[in-house]
């Protein structure tokens, strides 16, 4: 599904500030909560930077607050949003990843979880774990298909504040529907 029928609400996304606080979602790394803003010089130039530790593995990103939206760092998709994911992942895939090398497909996958959108992360899982139906992945496949089901799960449970558990058995209970 390339045209954008699902995409995140750039509206809010104009010069977003975030408090310390806040949950965001930083791409590829997942949902984070903004811990501080501080002031660092570099090249002496002061910068405001967020301080946000990603709750999956903890790691801490620096954020500048100027290159929030270059470097994707966005809210939580809203509960309005949380259905157009599950329908994402209801939607047959485009079978031209079939015919594709491992390789290309994995560049492609790639590039649409850097996105940091939700919606493409969706579009990755729902295909990888398709494509796993009939077929061995790759290890480079399967390292993606992990990192997407994290990011998805990850951030489905935090937005409807519920334990990933019951988002894992949702997500399992559309594809066993599938077949």
């Amino acid at each position: 599904m390339n045209e954008k029928l699902f995409s995140e609400d750039s509206s809010n996304s104009s010069k977003r500030e975030f408090q310390a606080g806040d949950l965001a979602v930083y791409p590829a790394h997942g949902v984070g909560r903004i811990e501080s803003i501080e002031s660092k010089v570099i090249n002496g130039e002061k910068h405001d930077f967020y301080i946000m530790k990603v709750l999956e593995n903890n790691m801490v990103i620096m954020i500048p607050t100027w290159n929030v939206q270059s470097v994707g760092l966005r809210d939580l998709i809203t509960n309005e949003e949380i259905p157009k994911v599950y329908e994402i992942m209801k939607q047959k895939r485009e079978t031209t990843a079939d015919n594709q090398t491992w390789n290309r497909r994995y560049r492609e996958y790639m590039d649409k979880i850097k996105t940091g959108s939700l919606f493409e992360v969706a579009e990755v899982f729902r295909d990888l774990y398709l494509l796993k139906l009939t077929k061995d992945l790759s290890f480079g496949e399967r390292k993606l298909y992990d990192t997407a089901q994290v990011l998805l799960v990850k951030e489905l449970s935090t937005a409807r504040n519920t334990d990933e558990a019951t988002i894992i058995s949702e997500i399992e209970s559309i594809f066993s529907i599938e077949n």
